[in-house]
């Protein structure tokens, strides 16, 4: 893989162009604030979430289906579909809940005033302190389970925006920026497969939302569910890692957590809105039906 010749010189004031960021030029703009009139659906329950199965996504629903199975009824919830390649995330009713235009975003009506609440990090936070569940209580495991939560909320940029952006989805392939981020993917898999020697889960013997921030991004690169790039990575080589990532694979509130408000894929591996447990039931009775 080697570079086409490259002649750009930036220009003084720069604009943007038409397509620019490739496949997923739709996702963000130069600007912020709303561009249209949209309001957001509201269901039955307290927590609302807008959302799309991404990695970020993903850690949302993963921690909400988890709370469910721990015997949190107060967890339940509705969960709508932002569709961010068709910049839903810019209609003003997102915006007003989400300034940054980015999923997921909640609201939590249970409050005196209805909360919202923006950045998967700290969606993550905010139900695991509401409920008290998934955020060790004591002060050195609970540094040890933030420290590894911002981690993830700084690393996963180099991850997602640089390799995953540059390897997968550019318009064009350019060894230096491939080599650049694939270089430092490979040391922050390293820093978590020798975390991992010597810990079940992120910290200690328990699922935390350290682990739910992470495996979204870092078990699905190691398992090839993003990015098709587990050979390329060498993947198998991180032994840990590799372990970590199939044992919370393999839990049914995180099988049932990644195809909420999934629009792509096998029709089996997806649920595009949620507002009951039920809707898993209908799912695969639904899937049973048509066989």
């Amino acid at each position: 893989m080697t570079d086409s010749k490259n002649d750009y010189t930036p220009p003084k004031v720069w604009t943007q162009k038409e397509g620019n960021g490739g496949k997923f030029s739709n996702i963000n703009r130069p600007t912020a604030g709303a561009q249209f009139e949209k309001e957001l659906p509201r269901g039955k329950h307290p927590l609302q979430l807008y959302s799309l199965a991404t990695p970020n996504g993903v850690k949302v629903t993963i921690l909400l289906e988890e709370l469910l199975s721990a015997g949190f009824k107060d967890a339940e919830y509705d969960a709508y579909v932002i569709n961010i390649l068709e910049g839903e995330q810019f209609g003003s009713g997102f915006v007003d809940i989400n300034p940054n235009s980015k999923i997921p975003a909640l609201v939590d009506y249970s409050t005196t005033h209805p909360q919202r609440v923006f950045e998967s990090g700290s969606i993550l936070l905010y139900l695991a302190e509401k409920f008290k569940a998934f955020i060790p209580t004591d002060t050195a495991n609970r540094t040890e389970c933030l420290s590894w939560l911002f981690w993830q909320m700084g690393s996963a940029p180099i991850l997602g925006g640089g390799f995953g952006h540059f390897y997968a989805y550019a318009p064009e392939k350019f060894e230096y920026p491939i080599n650049r981020y694939t270089m430092e993917v490979k040391r922050q898999m390293d820093v978590l497969d020798q975390h991992l020697a010597n810990h079940q889960y992120m910290v200690g013997e328990e699922l935390t939302i350290a682990d739910i921030a992470i495996w979204p991004w870092y078990g699905a690169l190691v398992l090839n569910k993003v990015y098709d790039a587990a050979e390329f990575l060498d993947a198998g080589s991180y032994k840990h890692l590799n372990r970590w990532s199939q044992m919370i694979d393999e839990r049914p509130a995180v099988k049932r957590g990644v195809i909420v408000n999934k629009t792509w894929g096998e029709e089996s591996e997806q649920l595009h809105e949620r507002h009951d447990a039920s809707d898993f039931e209908m799912r695969t009775q639904d899937k049973l039906n048509s066989q």
